[in-house]
């Protein structure tokens, strides 16, 4: 096949998005397929919807000589109005990776309709998609009213070397009298990770009984960053929470050993850090929202709160305290990473199913 791949940026950017892009470009090479890549820069909103009217952008996109177009859904401001022109001038399907929907994000509510309705039609231009989770799918048909036709790839967890089982068993064991509880906070540090509702709920609790590590970029969101410094001294957290910034993979598998549970209270569309810290057999707590639920069994592997509700969200992070439990929460954890499909699997489904799309009639 020959397939392009729109994106914002590079492809090296360190995200859960763009780390599922480039399994997918690699899988794809590696079969044979030849990808290239578009790259759109990064820019505010409105620069981003200026794009439609770039008659350079829609010239190459007309002219390419491929089988199929893939997008990032996160490019969908750039593109609204561009796809509904080229799907009256070109024959390869028009076919979007879908990780979350803006819509679904907190943004200031002024914006928020202007949001849906842009996205609501950029996804109404397309031919298929590649969603990341059932609750992504799900997402999309009720913003759209339709179902897009498309197949779910998981994400999986692999690409961190996850240690074997008697590895996982072993690190268990060492941490099961380990104090105080030691939560960790995986991801870019920005907004929508909730990490302001976190500290909120952990000032709850006594402060000899945890400490936080939040690994994750510092300078996407400077502006973020420095809220949560503030926010840290102000609740008199100094001591207890201590802003990483980004690492390699090696000091994150590092951290991930060093830990005893997950603590991200973000909107997920699937959630690879939730993974990832399964695969050491860190129990996580998430948000209630997105597609957390499909990965985390309530009081099993983990624990589902609401963001809003800082004293039962408080309450169940206590409970991680208790070494039994968590060591019992953590075999679980593990266990569900097991029974996930690796990089491969998900990347050969996703391919497969763009194959059949040049075997038969667009949708």
């Amino acid at each position: 096949m020959r397939i392009a791949l729109i994106i914002y940026g590079s492809l090296n950017t360190l995200s859960g998005g763009y780390l599922y892009d480039r399994q997918l470009v690699t899988h794809l090479r590696q079969a044979g397929d030849e990808v290239e890549i578009i790259s759109l820069p990064w820019r505010n909103y409105p620069r981003h919807l200026a794009d439609n009217t770039d008659r350079d952008l829609l010239r190459r996109l007309r002219t390419l000589n491929v089988d199929l177009l893939l997008q990032d859904e996160l490019n969908h401001p750039s593109l609204w109005w561009i796809n509904q022109r080229l799907r009256r001038d070109v024959d390869y399907p028009i076919v979007s990776i879908v990780h979350h929907l803006r819509a679904d994000e907190e943004h200031p509510p002024l914006w928020m309709p202007l949001y849906r309705w842009v996205e609501r039609r950029y996804l109404h231009t397309l031919d298929a998609a590649i969603y990341n989770s059932e609750s992504t799918r799900r997402a999309v048909t009720a913003l759209v009213g339709r179902a897009i036709p498309g197949v779910v790839a998981l994400p999986a967890a692999d690409h961190l070397r996850p240690p074997a089982a008697e590895d996982v068993a072993t690190l268990l064991e060492r941490r099961h009298s380990e104090k105080p509880l030691r939560l960790l906070s995986l991801g870019t540090v920005m907004p929508r990770k909730g990490i302001h509702h976190l500290l909120a709920v952990l000032a709850r609790l006594p402060l000899e009984s945890w400490t936080l590590d939040v690994v994750g970029s510092l300078t996407v969101d400077p502006g973020y960053a420095a809220q949560l410094r503030r926010q840290i001294a102000e609740l008199g957290l100094a001591d207890n929470v201590h802003l990483r910034g980004r690492l390699n993979d090696d000091d994150v598998v590092d951290v991930l050993r060093r830990s005893h549970a997950l603590a991200l209270l973000s909107f997920e569309g699937f959630g690879i850090a939730f993974l990832e810290a399964m695969s050491f057999g860190l129990p996580v707590i998430a948000a209630r929202t997105g597609a957390a639920p499909d990965l985390i069994a309530e009081g099993v592997n983990g624990f589902l709160v609401d963001q809003n509700d800082l004293a039962a969200a408080a309450a169940k992070i206590a409970l991680v305290i208790d070494p039994a439990r968590r060591t019992k929460m953590g075999q679980a954890a593990r266990r569900r990473f097991e029974q996930h499909p690796t990089w491969t699997e998900s990347a050969a489904r996703a391919r497969a199913f763009l194959q059949s799309l040049l075997t038969k009639d667009r949708p």
